[in-house]
Formats: C-alpha cells, structure tokens, sequence
C-alpha cells in the first residue's frame, strides 16, 4: 500500500457514526448500532452505510484531486484504505454484487472515468465481489451535487437513475466518493429497491458531518 504508517494513522477515520447513514456522532455510545436522529424519524431507502473516514483534511483534498484533477492513482489507494477497514467491519453474509453510483454517459465523457468505479475496483479485488457496470444506469443529466445547496440536492436527482435490466442479486454494496446529505444514494437505493433488491449497503470513502 502506497502510504506509510504515521502518514495512515494521521488520516480522519470514521469514529463512532449513525449505522444507517453514518453520520458522525458525538461522544461515544453503549450502542452496538446507534442512530441519528434523523434516522430514527425518517429512515433512509438504504439498511447500512459504512464510511472509512471523515470527509476532513487530507482526505477531502484527495477525493477532489481523484474526481476533478484525473489522479487515478488516489483512487487506488483509498479503494484499498476502504477494503482494508471493510475486512475488519463487514458482516456476513457479505453482499453479492458492487454497485458504483453511476455517471452520465455525457459526464463520463467529459470525466473520462467514474471516480466510485475506481474506488470499488480495490475493494471488489479485496473481497471478492464482483462490480455490476451493465444493470443500472443515470439516465438524466444534472449540476454536480458539491455545487447545490443541500436542500436542493434531492430534488437534483430525482429520478436519474434507471434499471435497464433485472438485478441478479437481492444484496448489494453501493459505492460512492463522499456522502453529504446522502441524496444521491438515497435515490440509488429507491430505485434498486423498486427493482427487487431486498438489501442495500451504502460504502462510501468520506462522510460529511452535515447538520440537518
């Protein structure tokens, strides 16, 4: 793995987080799957997310670099980084298929790769699942999430994503880069539910501590 220990052991790992949607929490708790509030008022359409860090320095300025400044090979790293914590913290049964959130063909065009496909490539190696690129696709085109405010971002992507074929699987991981108010996950996860997929786990690199 291309980082040293010292340089590991500085990184902002995710603490003690909400089990649904792994917002940060504070303090600690007795426990075993605590919730946020807001989980316990409105769950989410997904059953678990896990988050290898908190989206805070240097790992917000790496997400960055991977998504808009075309270095791949940060991909690979915290790809590895997520197996490595995932290995440690996945229940079994394990899910039988990956799901990168997918890109829209015009922005995988402009983009040239998708960073949550890069992201779940290490993982799918690590944990021997593999990654589903041909049932699910973004069908509309949308502002970037980063750029909206947060209470525009579900509204953004309603409706964007679309199965194109039936899924061969009833439990699957959905990879993404960073989780902030967790729309664009939230709609994933409404669509694969309406689809027949019975379990959804959220697998995400960073995790913002938004305030709701």
């Amino acid at each position: 793995m291309d980082i040293c220990r010292g340089c590991q052991a500085d990184l902002p790992m995710q603490t003690t987080a909400c089990y649904q949607c792994a917002l940060p929490l504070h303090g600690t708790t007795a426990v075993p799957s605590p919730l946020c509030g807001h989980c316990l008022n409105d769950p989410p359409s997904y059953d678990h997310t896990f988050s290898a860090f908190q989206y805070a320095h240097p790992v917000d300025h790496l997400i960055h670099d991977l998504k808009f400044n075309r270095k791949l090979a940060i991909a690979r790293l915290l790809g590895e980084l997520m197996a490595q914590q995932l290995k440690k913290r996945a229940r079994a049964p394990l899910p039988q298929l990956i799901i990168p959130v997918p890109l829209h063909a015009a922005r995988l065009r402009e983009r040239g790769y998708n960073q949550a496909t890069e992201l779940a490539r290490p993982i799918a190696r690590a944990l021997n699942i593999p990654i589903d690129y041909q049932h699910c696709q973004r069908h509309r085109a949308t502002a970037i999430q980063s750029d909206l405010p947060a209470k525009e971002r579900s509204r953004n992507v309603k409706g964007v994503f679309h199965i194109v074929k039936k899924l061969p699987a009833h439990h699957v991981a959905i990879v993404d880069d960073v989780m902030t108010t967790g729309a664009t996950v939230a709609e994933f996860a409404t669509t694969l539910r309406s689809a027949g997929v019975e379990k959804i786990e959220v697998w995400v690199c960073a995790r913002a501590a938004l305030k709701f």
